[in-house]
């Protein structure tokens, strides 16, 4: 009789088969839910550790910024090519199509504008954040500044609602005037997010240490693309930090202010994803300048 067959049950039952194990591919979160576990999958690629996000959230506080006056014309094309889009959930609804199935990192802290004093900021609505379905959320960190304190209150609280419905939680690093951007601050800025929540922060890369940036904090970083710079700088920018220890680039001035945006967005991927050199990425931008739509 099948039942009395012991060889096949012990088959069926895998004895002596050890459990397997799926450690995590992103360095310090082993242990977080499944449902943020899932959703950075989609942020970053499991094949390359590694993500680019393009930011188009510059309107919260600069109102039409140049190249995103018409988001509904410069953003679209661009999005395909990103793997995870970080905006405002006005520039989401308004333009960014439901069926373009790209990860959402909401901007989810919101204040003054460059008008005023900046970050003196709030949060949003922990509901509407999961009603357009966010993969990720976005929060000022002022470390340094007079708003520091009420920024990193804003971090805690956005950790807290993150853990609860499984989203991960952006700290973003704000560099102000009176703050230097090293990575003595960097790094301190960088560490004070991951203790308080952050499942992975946002900050700039810096010419001298940054891989003591990246080091020393202990969940991943992307850089942010900063103001604009020629497109060979963008790509040794991108090269130089992916290779001091970096997990991706959120950028956005440099991408859909380049000549050419979507052959820029595909340059910046080659390094990202696929470590190609400035030099390589660069004949690759400029090879696509010329293909046809």
């Amino acid at each position: 009789m099948a039942d009395n067959d012991t060889t096949k049950d012990a088959a069926e039952y895998g004895i002596g088969i050890p459990v397997p194990r799926h450690p995590f591919f992103l360095k310090g979160l082993d242990h977080v839910d499944w449902g943020m576990k899932n959703r950075l999958s989609r942020i970053f690629s499991p094949k390359s550790g590694n993500t680019v996000m393009l930011a188009f959230d510059h309107g919260y506080i600069m109102g039409p910024t140049s190249g995103l006056e018409r988001m509904d014309l410069s953003m679209p094309p661009l999005i395909e090519y990103a793997d995870c889009i970080m905006c405002t959930r006005g520039a989401l609804r308004s333009i960014v199509p439901p069926t373009s199935n790209k990860p959402v990192s909401l901007r989810y802290s919101a204040g003054t504008t460059v008008l005023t004093d900046l970050n003196d900021e709030c949060l949003i609505d922990i509901e509407d954040a999961i009603r357009v379905n966010a993969s990720a959320l976005a929060v000022m960190v002022a470390a340094g500044s007079r708003f520091e304190a009420k920024t990193i209150a804003n971090l805690v609280r956005t950790a807290d609602l993150a853990a609860k419905y499984g989203i991960p939680a952006l700290g973003v690093t704000a560099v102000g005037k009176e703050l230097t951007r090293d990575a003595r601050y960097l790094s301190l800025a960088c560490r004070v997010c991951a203790e308080n929540g952050a499942t992975f922060v946002k900050t700039y890369y810096c010419e001298s240490d940054f891989e003591k940036v990246t080091a020393t904090c202990p969940v991943p970083i992307v850089i942010a693309g900063g103001k604009k710079l020629p497109e060979d700088e963008t790509l040794e920018l991108a090269y130089r930090a992916i290779q001091q220890g970096a997990s991706g680039v959120d950028m956005g001035r440099n991408v859909f202010q380049a000549g050419h945006p979507v052959a820029m967005i595909q340059a910046i991927r080659a390094v990202v994803h696929e470590r190609r050199s400035p030099k390589e990425a660069l004949d690759l931008y400029q090879t696509l300048q010329h293909a046809k739509p």
